[in-house]
């Protein structure tokens, strides 16, 4: 199902029963337009109108200081200011509002690419939360009925018998010396299925493109998503008597903030978020987003191209510092290996076009990236959820994400056919999207890592498709019974455009 005019990746959230036709109640990034100023406005108005009309870039120049230094005195001259500077990476984060910065700063010396990160002005205009989960009353908690050694919610948990991840359980929890960070909108640590695995020390606010290490600033506001907490407790929820169990419950936690108030991931807040988690003894990152303002970043626009590279350094680091980065595929049913798709949500921050874009040239980042293990959806039936995209060759592995409970019911005692988390406030809530079937599979990574402590990302992915369970293609896939083919899948049981390699599997991660 294509979605348009929708920021669907991390946060569709469905109320419990509704076709996936009309689910998607969490659209963060349509565009509104700011009111023009009063005329009348005072001077600190137009100050701040004037303020307004700078952008974001990234500078991308040869890793070092030295290189670094020479161009940080070049963007002054060019109407610049240097927010941060990754010169590890050789990437600089600038405000200006010199329309032709970019180009003036693309002809300096030692300057290898430049880019705007947006195309609304600082800050955003834009409303995002158009829905929110679907909350469990305090009824519905009461009423579910645990076995024994189970946390209260767990029945309601068909996503973990799915992975194996109860019978991974029962050998191991995973090690405390294990973090996973969410990428995302803001955890809430106060939450008492968070709480006890939270890792402070490794979490931060990037929202600004700078690390911003004031207590609680990875908290979202009351008005902001509750999708990163949604996220953190996937992966590892305490299993301590309350609420839900994560999949990997004995590990820790941090949440590395990079979503703004209106619900955009911009690029100087991701390479931040990346840099960090590398800096940070940061095993595993969850990346259940695609950055703003470009579903596809095109490396034959200067702009995009740019971004895509500062995006690639910051992921590559990480990598190389001993972090394997997980995403998610996205919720519009692209097959993503196809020879073109039409992307009608870009700029998702401005005013939109559709554009005919080649998947192979033009990349969703971070999950199209090298180096990224691409996870799809699948719901309680096992099939590729409504809304997952696909692709051989581009998906690399499968986890429960959810679907619409008409289209793929749960087995009893389960209800729903979404998954159910933490959401801010100590409650407990049903989402669905590719953002949730990526926790799965960083949770599945930490139980390997726990496992084998001392190995590095590429042994830590290959166990990851090795021990993955093989799932054969759907076919015909006709997942609303129509009789129109929804998706086509391609390839064979042990790799295919639906699962990857298969679907996560984590007792395996924990017993071989």
């Amino acid at each position: 199902m294509t979605a348009p005019h929708t920021r669907s990746r991390r946060v569709i959230a469905i109320p419990l029963g509704m076709a996936m036709a009309t689910a998607l109640a969490f659209l963060p990034n349509t565009g509104a337009s700011a009111a023009p100023a009063a005329e009348d406005a005072t001077p600190q108005l137009s100050a701040l109108s004037a303020e307004a009309t700078s952008l974001s870039y990234v500078v991308n120049v040869r890793p070092g200081h030295g290189t670094s230094s020479y161009v940080k005195k070049a963007i002054t001259k060019a109407g610049g200011t240097v927010v941060t500077s990754y010169d590890k990476i050789g990437v600089i984060v600038v405000h200006s509002s010199n329309a032709d910065f970019a180009k003036t700063i693309r002809k300096v010396r030692g300057v290898q690419s430049a880019g705007s990160t947006r195309t609304a002005p600082l800050p955003a205009q834009s409303t995002t939360d158009v829905g929110t989960p679907k909350v469990l009353t305090s009824e519905q908690v009461a009423d579910v009925e645990a076995a024994a050694g189970q946390d209260p919610l767990e029945p309601l948990q068909w996503d973990l018998p799915a992975i194996k991840a109860d019978k991974a359980h029962e050998k191991s929890l995973g090690s405390r010396n294990v973090t996973v960070a969410v990428i995302d909108t803001g955890v809430d640590d106060t939450h008492p299925d968070i709480a006890p695995n939270f890792d402070r020390e490794a979490s931060v606010n990037c929202v600004s493109g700078k690390p911003d290490t004031a207590d609680g600033a990875w908290r979202p506001s009351a008005a902001e998503s509750p999708h990163g907490t949604h996220v953190a407790g996937e992966i590892a929820a305490a299993k301590n008597g309350v609420g839900v169990t994560g999949v990997a419950p004995g590990v820790k936690v941090s949440g590395i903030k990079v979503s703004n108030p209106d619900g955009f991931f911009y690029t100087e807040a991701v390479v931040c978020g990346f840099m960090w988690a590398a800096e940070h003894g940061v095993d595993v990152t969850n990346n259940s987003y695609f950055t703003d303002p470009w579903l596809f970043n095109c490396t034959n626009d200067p702009d995009q191209k740019a971004l895509v590279e500062a995006h690639s350094r910051a992921t590559r680091y990480a990598e190389r510092k001993g972090v394997v980065n997980v995403a998610a595929a996205g919720n519009d049913n692209f097959d993503l290996a196809a020879d073109e798709i039409t992307d009608t949500i870009s700029p998702n921050d401005s005013t939109p076009s559709d554009r005919v874009i080649d998947p192979s040239k033009c990349l969703d980042i971070p999950t199209q990236l090298p180096g990224v293990v691409t996870v799809a959806s699948t719901g309680a039936k096992g099939l590729k959820s409504s809304f997952s995209n696909h692709g051989l060759g581009v998906i690399d592995i499968a986890a429960p994400g959810g679907d619409s409970t008409a289209f793929q019911t749960p087995a009893p005692p389960a209800t729903s056919g979404l998954i159910l988390g933490p959401v801010p406030g100590g409650k407990w809530g049903y989402m669905a999207g590719t953002s949730m079937a990526s926790p799965h599979v960083a949770g599945v990574a930490a139980l390997i890592k726990s496992t084998h402590p001392y190995a590095p990302p590429a042994l830590v992915k290959a166990l990851l498709y090795a021990e993955a369970d093989a799932t054969p293609c759907t076919d015909p896939y006709d997942i609303d019974g129509d009789g129109k083919i929804d998706a086509v899948c391609e390839g064979g049981k042990n790799r295919n455009g639906f699962y990857g390699w298969g679907t996560a599997d984590a007792l395996d991660a924990v017993t071989k």
